[in-house]
C-alpha cells in the first residue's frame, strides 16, 4: 500500500494525528511502534478482578483546553474524576500540593490558624505560590512554614524524582506542585478532569479503527525506514510526510549525544482487601522510603471498586535513564546543556521538508498528555492547510 504519512509512536500525539489525517482528510496512514501494544505508556489493561491498571504509571486526564476535552469525547464515554493526593507527612497523612488543610493537620489549632490568616492576607484566598518563591518570603512566620515544607514535602521528593535538589531544577518543574492558599485539595484545579470509563487503550482502538488506518506493532522504525540525505522507506524514496512521536536523539543516532531524562521502575502488588489507602495516590516525601508514591487504581479507574474484594497497588521508583538497559524516557531533564543538544537534533530536522516532531519525547519538553494532544491538533491543522 501507498501511504501519505508514516506516523512512529502509538501514543496520543500519534494517535491523534492517524485519527484525524484519516478520517477527516482520508489519507492513508502507516502507524508504527516498537511495542506490541498501542496507546505508549497510557496503555492499560483489566485483570482478572476487572481492576483497570496502567502498566506505566497512573495517567490522569485534566485540562483547560475545551477543544483537546471535546476532541476525547468522540472516543468512549469518560467519567468525571477529580484526583486527590496525600502525602506521608512526620507520620501524618495531608493534603498534596500542601494547603490550609495541610497546615491544620500538621500543626497545634493556635499556630495553624495564625499561620492561615497570615497566608490569607499576604497572598489571598486560592493562590498558588511556587515554594521556592516563599521560602525567600521577608516574614519570619512564612519562612519558618516554608521551610518545613521545604524539607518535608518538596526536598526528599524532588531529590528521589529528579536526582537533583529542588533549587538545581528547572522552576517550572517545581512549580507544577506549589504551595496553595486553599481548602481545595484537588491535586488539578482545570475546569476538565476526568477519566475514560473503559480504559485508555479502549479509547485508542478507537482513534486508530480506520479503514485508512494501518497499525503495525513491534516493529523498530529504523528496520524500515532509513533517514540520510533523503527518507527511505523500505527501499525506497519517501515522497509522503513523516511524523516522528519518539526521542529525537534516537532517530539520528544519538551523533550529539543522549538527552538526558529521568525514567521509573513500578512495583506492582496485588492486595485481598477492598481498599489499601483513602486515595489513589499517596506520596512518600521522606529520605527512607525510596519509592515515592503508591497508586492504587481501583480509586480511578473503576466507579465500582465496593464490589471488589481485591484491589491493586503500584509503588513508583524513579531512577536515572539509561538507554542501554533499554529505560524508558519518561521526563525530560530541560536545562541549557540539553537544550542545546536538542537544538542541534532539530536543526538536522530541518533539513527535511517531510519531517515533522509532535511530543514530549519528540519535542523535548514535559508535556501533560492535554498538551500533547494540542500539539497534535495544531499539526495536523499546519498539514492540511485549516
Amino acid at each position: 500500500m501507498n501511504f501519505d504519512y508514516i506516523i512512529i509512536g502509538a501514543g496520543f500525539a500519534g494517535a491523534t494525528l492517524a485519527e484525524r489525517l484519516a478520517n477527516k482528510a482520508n489519507k492513508k496512514v502507516l502507524v508504527i511502534d516498537k511495542r506490541d501494544t498501542i496507546g505508549g505508556n497510557m496503555y492499560d489493561y483489566k485483570d482478572e478482578n476487572g481492576i483497570i491498571v496502567h502498566k506505566y504509571g497512573p495517567h490522569l486526564f485534566h485540562t483547560n483546553l475545551e477543544n483537546v476535552y471535546n476532541y476525547l469525547q468522540n472516543f468512549g464515554v469518560w467519567f468525571k474524576y477529580e484526583h486527590r493526593v496525600l502525602g506521608m507527612v512526620n507520620n501524618k497523612l495531608v493534603p498534596i500540593p500542601f494547603n490550609l488543610t495541610s497546615i491544620s493537620k500538621s500543626f497545634d489549632k493556635e499556630l495553624a490558624n495564625k499561620l492561615i490568616d497570615i497566608l490569607k492576607n499576604k497572598f489571598g484566598i486560592d493562590k498558588k505560590i511556587p515554594i521556592l518563591e516563599l521560602r525567600k518570603y521577608p516574614d519570619k512566620d512564612i519562612n519558618e512554614l516554608a521551610e518545613y515544607i521545604y524539607q518535608n514535602v518538596f526536598l526528599y521528593y524532588t531529590m528521589k524524582q529528579w536526582g537533583k535538589t529542588p533549587d538545581e531544577i528547572d522552576p517550572s518543574v517545581t512549580n507544577r506542585v506549589p504551595v496553595y492558599v486553599s481548602l481545595d485539595d484537588r491535586y488539578f484545579q482545570d475546569k476538565y478532569q476526568c477519566m475514560p470509563k473503559e480504559g485508555y487503550t479502549k479509547v485508542f482502538e478507537k482513534m486508530l479503527e480506520s479503514d485508512n488506518i494501518t497499525v503495525k506493532l513491534n516493529t523498530d522504525a529504523k528496520d524500515i525506514l532509513q533517514i540520510t540525505d533523503k527518507i527511505y522507506f523500505e527501499g525506497k524514496e519517501f515522497t509522503g510526510k513523516v511524523i516522528y512521536t519518539g526521542p529525537i536523539d534516537e532517530l539520528f543516532d544519538y551523533k550529539e549525544g543522549i538527552l538526558p531524562y529521568r525514567s521509573l521502575d513500578f512495583e506492582f502488588e496485588k492486595l485481598d482487601t477492598k481498599y489499601f489507602q483513602d486515595v489513589a495516590t499517596v506520596n512518600y516525601p521522606t529520605k527512607e522510603d525510596k519509592f515515592t508514591r503508591i497508586t492504587e487504581y481501583k480509586h480511578m479507574t473503576i466507579q465500582n471498586g465496593d464490589q471488589i474484594d481485591k484491589t491493586v497497588i503500584m509503588r513508583e521508583y524513579p531512577k536515572a535513564f539509561n538507554k542501554d538497559n533499554n529505560d524508558i524516557p519518561y521526563y525530560p531533564i530541560e536545562n541549557d546543556e540539553s537544550q542545546k543538544m536538542y537544538k542541534k537534533y532539530l536543526a538536522k530536522c530541518n533539513k527535511f521538508d517531510n519531517l515533522y516532531l509532535v511530543g514530549r519525547l519528540a519535542q523535548y519538553k514535559y508535556y501533560n498528555m492535554d498538551l500533547v494532544i494540542n500539539e497534535a491538533l495544531n499539526l495536523y491543522n499546519e498539514l492540511e492547510g485549516e
